[in-house]
């Protein structure tokens, strides 16, 4: 099993990067948040999952080693592969996922694209006292760096959005939607990619 990796950021794409270790390009998918938090040219590392199927290796980043215990444990659920695992992630870090779970909030799981009401309720029965208990003050999440010499937070959202299944007008409209809301002091044009993105999805989420 592949642990984790550190070397060179060599290229960064929406959904995954590619990571030179050794002089070899390694393809990582990645959720936006962990993402944001690389820039081409630098050091990085990440924690990593490798998933084994019949016709494909496939190697999952993130940025710290709790999203990646946490990815792993929510495949155990019933229903939800690799994909739906990602997906979770990039809306809830891993201590609103386990509130969302310890307190059985189907609103939150069921923001994730993919996530019905039934497989909220299934989720959070096969996950109960699995995940462990949030810590009491929320952590900054994970990969939420601010973009600094990369493309605007706009793209970086609207990619995330895509690669989760939204329609490119879809996610324009979301990302209108809460811009007015991610202006802060001293932030100008530079937003928290991962606040950006859950901010959308939640608009995304309503009926």
């Amino acid at each position: 099993m592949i642990s984790h990796l550190t070397g060179e950021v060599a290229g960064l794409a929406p959904d995954g990067a590619v990571i030179e270790v050794g002089g070899v390009g390694l393809l990582v998918q990645c959720a936006p948040g962990t993402l944001a938090g690389l820039c081409l040219g630098e050091r990085a590392r990440l924690a990593t999952s490798l998933v084994v199927r019949e016709d494909a290796l496939t190697l999952y980043g993130f940025a710290t080693d709790d999203e990646r215990n946490t990815f792993e444990l929510v495949q155990t659920a019933s229903g939800v592969g690799p994909r739906l695992a990602l997906a979770m992630l990039a809306v809830l870090s891993p201590d609103a996922l386990r509130r969302a779970v310890a307190a059985e909030d189907l609103a939150a799981l069921t923001a994730v694209p993919g996530i019905g009401r039934k497989g909220a309720q299934r989720i959070v029965l096969e996950l109960a006292g699995r995940l462990g208990a949030p810590a009491e003050v929320q952590a900054p999440v994970a990969g939420g760096a601010r973009l600094a010499g990369m493309a605007p937070w706009r793209d970086q959202v609207r990619a995330g959005l895509i690669s989760l299944g939204w329609q490119p007008r879809e996610a324009d409209q979301a990302i209108s939607a809460v811009e007015p809301d991610l202006v802060a002091a001293d932030d100008g044009d530079q937003h928290d990619v991962a606040v950006a993105l859950r901010a959308a999805l939640r608009v995304l989420g309503r009926p």
